[in-house]
């Protein structure tokens, strides 16, 4: 690169298109004279982009979903989230971003009436609440409508215009410290082929009036030429290099039966009067043969020794299943952290993606992000299950038995053998670099209490192949029925037994 890059012009950059910089707010009369369209609103739509930038062709992850429809904040509205993720080498050595944003928009307007984030960047964490167009009125004039729109509720108000050929649309939208007077003109047509197939697009040119450096940018948006208007991909130039954000997958997850309740950090202690946590059922969510579908979430809290405090959390979510880097796939991510109390002792924040075979559970690919005391990893490992090959993001290649399991896809493959005791099985594991033979041993039925349930459950034991097999301890209670949730797992640390319960919440809030 000719030019030196900081991090703040490379966050700059990326926000562009990470959050997806499409002012709305329109006030032409073309606009006006049309309702707003339902289609990109619908609960449950989700959309995940892959981000490159320059030569680094996995930069960053964005995932947009509405969330759910109802009352928000004493008002009728529906919550719109989005999450932004810098990967790999752009996180390690350019900036690290891992952020979520929410946004609460009127069903009948699109226009947004509160706005939520939370922000980690490095080590600085941060969350921030802003409501907007509290005193809005509504405008009769002709060409007129009122609104000021953040980055997320402006693209999706934009994808309920007409945006027919050659019509222009003008935007307002509130920045951190900044009022964007932004302009989108639909310039032509063009058909993209992308990893998840081949849309007819609508192209977008976004011009910033008030903002020379915004609009240097020459942000484009190519949006499927259909009644979702889905950005099929989003383009902007730095001068370090292009920006492309490329839609990677476009599915719907099953929706909240209840308003969910805004975004906190607090970790909850199970509630009494409780119940297990149901799966999403959706025709889109089935997996023929597993004891899990699309959608799935299993929340974790973990306790050190005899603490009774909550030391720590662990999430995993089964994403979406569709068409992943030209093969299909299913998303799922792990994300783990110590909580407030215990960052004084040690601090973690730990997020894992895994790629993996719908049929086999087999992963093709991980991204690890891993925070853990001083110790910061960042890395993208490729694997081909045909060869027996695995590489990282930096070319080290490894050679690994055919059919080896990452720490998330084991974590699902597990609960797919057959667990009568004493039945063994063994999986080749890949971690740190170094490949193990893991070998889960079904010791006992047993009944263990979570909450306030005792629950069915087959003890096991996980243990490798290393000289001292059993070195850790590693215990797992699965639940002894179809879904062979993982209830519990324990393990020995040089600070006493790490305990991980499966959190217990009430069957209304699924």
């Amino acid at each position: 690169m000719t030019q030196s890059l900081t991090p703040a012009c490379v966050c700059y950059s990326l926000l562009l298109i990470l959050v997806l910089f499409v002012p709305a707010g329109a006030q032409r009369s073309d606009i006006v004279s049309a309702s707003i369209s339902p289609a990109p609103y619908r609960v449950g739509e989700r959309l995940t982009y892959n981000v490159s930038f320059s030569n680094f062709i996995s930069a960053a992850h964005v995932e947009l979903q509405v969330l759910a429809r109802g009352t928000f904040f004493g008002r009728e509205g529906i919550q719109i989230a989005a999450q932004v993720k810098t990967s790999g080498v752009v996180s390690a050595a350019l900036y690290s971003l891992d952020n979520d944003y929410f946004t609460y928009v009127d069903p009948n307007t699109g226009i947004p009436f509160r706005t939520q984030r939370r922000i980690r960047e490095a080590m600085r964490a941060s969350e921030s609440t802003r409501d907007l167009n509290s005193d809005t009125v509504t405008d009769s004039r002709s060409g007129s409508i009122p609104g000021t729109y953040d980055f997320v509720s402006a693209l999706y108000r934009l994808r309920a215009l007409p945006l027919a050929e050659g019509s222009t649309y003008s935007f307002v939208v509130q920045g951190d410290t900044e009022q964007y007077q932004a302009e989108l003109r639909i310039t032509g047509r063009q058909t993209l082929k992308v990893n998840v197939g081949t849309f007819n697009t609508l192209v977008g040119q976004v011009r910033v009036r008030n903002n020379s450096r915004a609009n240097s940018y020459n942000l484009r948006v190519y949006f499927s030429d259909d009644v979702r208007h889905i950005p099929v991909l989003i383009t902007a130039k730095h001068r370090a290099g292009e920006i492309r954000a490329e839609l990677a997958a476009s599915d719907f997850a099953q929706p909240a039966v209840t308003t969910p309740a805004p975004p906190t950090n607090a970790v909850a202690h199970p509630p009494s009067g409780t119940t297990l946590p149901t799966t999403p059922s959706t025709t889109a969510a089935e997996l023929p043969g597993l004891p899990f579908k699309v959608g799935e979430q299993l929340n974790y809290q973990i306790y050190l020794a005899n603490v009774m405090e909550v030391a720590g959390t662990a999430t995993y979510h089964v994403r979406a299943r569709s068409r992943y880097f030209d093969r299909e796939g299913l998303l799922i991510v792990l994300r783990a952290q110590t909580t407030n109390a215990m960052q004084r002792l040690f601090f973690a924040n730990d997020q894992i993606t895994s790629y993996v075979d719908p049929q086999t559970l087999l992963p093709f690919r991980s991204e690890l992000d891993l925070t853990e005391g001083r110790r910061r990893l960042n890395q993208i490992i490729t694997i081909n299950q045909d060869h027996g090959t695995a590489v990282t993001d930096n070319g080290t290649r490894m050679e690994i038995p055919v059919g080896t399991h990452d720490i998330i896809s084991c974590f699902y493959a597990l609960r797919t053998f057959n667990l009568t005791p004493p039945r063994r099985n063994a999986i080749s594991l890949l971690v740190e670099g170094k490949t193990k033979t893991l070998f889960i041993t079904a010791l006992q039925r047993e009944t263990i209490q979570l909450g306030t349930q005792q629950i069915p459950a087959i003890q096991v034991s996980l243990t490798t192949d290393d000289p001292d097999s059993d070195k850790f301890k590693f215990r797992g209670w699965i639940s002894d029925d179809s879904r062979r949730l993982p209830l519990r797992l324990t393990a020995m640390s040089p600070l006493g037994q790490v305990r991980a319960d499966l959190a217990i919440i009430p069957l209304a809030q699924q």
